[in-house]
């Protein structure tokens, strides 16, 4: 069977194997649920408090922080709605470049009289600090930028950022799922109130996430029911995905300063080749993730080139895998002042721990043979 060289690794990965063994007793012989007293139930327990303590030390939290969720989006919608429950309507404020399931569920509050606004960013990507302050002399409540941004792979001053937000008496909270496992994640370090995590961006399995919260924030529930995770997130455990969770965090971190260095190399080379193509690199001279390039392939179409790239044996993506079916250019871009035309040409591609230094040769001559035939065949146009 064809398998193409996978090149979108901000999107998903594959079952680290140490991963799928920690999870495969869970889906056979230990079956407990974690509510039961009786030995099948402790099992269950234990296993779920096991993964809690692995997932909170791999951010430098404490395991009380840690609630359990089945994804980065339910996360994200606990902080933002369930925060926004227990508050008077106020002023959300969200960078311009967040995620669909920040964006969405920040829109959705105006319907409960809260003021939305999105913060600018500069031409690279970074939160501008003019728009920062006009952000924070109107007094939001509520305030929520990305570590890591999915697309471009730049990186936010967090930590300023939330020092800046308490100094306003404001809750701050970040979506770290593209930062964990590629450059250091410490929550108490960042000083955000709340942060979320995801499982499957780390080796982990698909259906996990984690939202990890000071003990002194309060919430409203999304899920209301038998109480589990501390009264915030009701509903019978997955353990095999919870435990791993636990085990993709402890293996993302304890080997993410070798991995980082060794993709920002394959980075480093395949952005070389793009640039040697004439390629636009998205965001360059701002600090990103190590194994991130969006770029743009001038009077193409983002979506064709990822088609062709695709057939060539190369799977990489034209922006978020969650936005996929938008067909408008990406709002990231966009809000960095990118021209459409450009944006519709975006082509991301991410790596990761399977990746080589051939994966990224090969994708180099492939992209070069696709944009000639496809210059050929534009010049063949214009000539008839």
């Amino acid at each position: 069977m064809f398998a193409p060289v996978y090149l979108d690794w901000n999107a998903t990965t594959p079952l680290d194997p140490a991963v799928r063994a920690a999870m495969l007793p869970w889906l056979d012989s230990r079956f407990g649920n974690a509510s039961s007293r009786h030995e099948y139930g402790r099992q269950a327990r234990a296993a779920i408090d096991e993964a809690r303590a692995r997932v909170a030390a791999a951010v430098g939290a404490h395991a009380t922080e840690v609630i359990f969720t089945s994804c980065g989006s339910e996360a994200n919608n606990l902080f933002i709605k369930g925060a926004a429950a227990l508050m008077k309507p106020g002023l959300i404020a969200i960078s311009a470049i967040e995620h669909p399931c920040v964006r969405e569920p920040a829109k959705q509050l105006r319907r409960d009289g809260w003021m939305l606004r999105e913060i600018a960013v500069d031409a690279a990507g970074r939160i501008d600090g003019g728009d920062w302050k006009a952000v924070l002399d109107a007094k939001p409540s509520l305030v929520s930028v990305m570590l890591a941004n999915n697309e471009t792979g730049v990186l936010q001053n967090v930590a300023a950022l939330a020092h800046d937000a308490r100094t306003a008496e404001a809750w701050f909270h970040s979506d770290a799922v593209q930062a964990l496992g590629k450059i250091p994640v410490d929550f108490r370090a960042l000083g955000v109130h709340a942060m979320t995590l995801s499982a499957h961006k780390i080796g982990g399995p698909l259906g996990a996430g984690a939202l990890v919260i000071d003990k002194r924030i309060e919430l409203a529930p999304l899920i209301a029911g038998g109480g589990q995770e501390r009264g915030l997130r009701s509903g019978t455990e997955n353990v095999a995905a919870i435990v791993g969770f636990g085990v993709a965090c402890e293996r993302a971190t304890a080997r993410l300063e070798d991995e980082a260095r060794r993709l920002a190399g394959l980075r480093d080379r395949l952005e070389a080749g793009l640039v040697a193509s004439g390629m636009r690199i998205f965001s360059a001279a701002a600090p990103r993730l190590p194994n991130t390039t969006f770029f743009t392939a001038d009077g193409f179409d983002g979506e064709t080139l990822v088609a062709k790239l695709d057939r060539a044996g190369f799977a990489c993506a034209s922006g978020s895998a969650c936005s996929s079916a938008n067909p408008e250019p990406s709002h990231t871009l966009l809000a960095m002042g990118i021209e459409r035309d450009a944006a519709r040409g975006a082509v991301r591609v991410s790596l990761g721990r399977d990746t080589s230094m051939a994966d990224v040769e090969g994708f180099l001559a492939a992209f070069e043979r696709l944009t000639n035939e496809l210059n050929k065949l534009t010049a063949m146009a214009v000539q008839s």
